[in-house]
């Protein structure tokens, strides 16, 4: 049974639209950890239980997950995820720290677990102590994390799927790129084209590995560069933002259990360019 058909079952006087609100508004909570997406799957056994109204999202960042051990985020294209020399106080970490610690000054504490570029936006997860960490990390080297991304791309690709590999070598401007002659990290990222459009590409990706801006510099060096990437040789901005998003991350819980969550596709990559 859906989520939201149990709370209509638990509360028949409450409209469809009040539920949808509870759950937008992290009222809703199943075993004890916030859910706001009707459309989860509940056991009958599951505890479903309403609460009072918690604050609203970590704004400009959205909650999608929360419990005693992790917390997942939709970030922003133009937010960083952690600080750098030049940035300190705009990043992802610093506004979810405060926005925990604002309701609860005993759990403040938050651990990067990975993170997403500046100019990427989808779901990032975050630990809620040094146990889960250790536990997700663990999983995002053994590769065994799904970590699925959605790119608009330049160029329209001639293969309906397949594999990017390659190795790649940070330069001294500390710019990712495919080296040339050996050396470097390998990298592996599978795609499948979802659409192909008058003068772009519509893909998904799959992470094998996770090097820093595998995806950006890969695609570039297949001559396909991520629409909005000048950074990496895009020579359009259709979307006035890089063209990338984590649309899926999917991995076992610390606490048992393999869990997934999804942010859909920003509404700008459908429209056909």
């Amino acid at each position: 049974m859906r989520l939201i058909d149990r709370l209509q079952a638990l509360y028949p006087e409450a409209s469809r639209r009040s539920l949808r609100q509870w759950l937008a508004t992290s009222r809703v909570r199943v075993n004890g950890a916030v859910v706001g997406r009707g459309e989860v799957e509940v056991e009958s056994g599951d505890r479903v239980a309403l609460g009072d109204a918690a604050p609203s999202d970590p704004s400009p960042l959205r909650l999608i997950y929360e419990d005693d051990e992790i917390l997942v985020v939709d970030k922003p294209s133009g937010l960083l995820t952690i600080a750098t020399e030049r940035e300190r106080e705009r990043t992802a970490y610093r506004r979810l720290r405060n926005w925990v610690a604002g309701r609860s000054p005993d759990a403040s504490r938050l651990f990067i677990v990975h993170r997403l570029d500046r100019e990427t936006s989808g779901l990032i997860v975050f630990a809620k102590s040094p146990a889960a960490k250790q536990h997700l990390q663990a999983q995002f080297a053994a590769r065994t994390a799904e970590r699925v991304y959605v790119a608009l791309v330049e160029g329209v690709m001639a293969q309906a799927e397949g594999s990017l590999i390659s190795r790649l070598v940070e330069d001294r401007s500390l710019h990712i790129r495919a080296a040339e002659r050996g050396g470097g990290k390998e990298a592996i990222t599978r795609y499948r084209v979802l659409e192909r459009r008058r003068a772009t590409t519509l893909l998904e990706l799959r992470l094998v590995t996770g090097r820093r801006a595998q995806i950006r510099a890969q695609l570039a060096a297949a001559g396909h560069p991520i629409a909005g990437d000048g950074q990496y040789g895009g020579r359009t901005d259709p979307l006035k933002r890089l063209a990338l998003h984590a649309t899926r991350l999917a991995f076992v819980h610390p606490r048992g259990g393999r869990v997934s969550f999804e942010s859909p596709m920003p509404a700008a990559f459908g429209r056909r360019a």
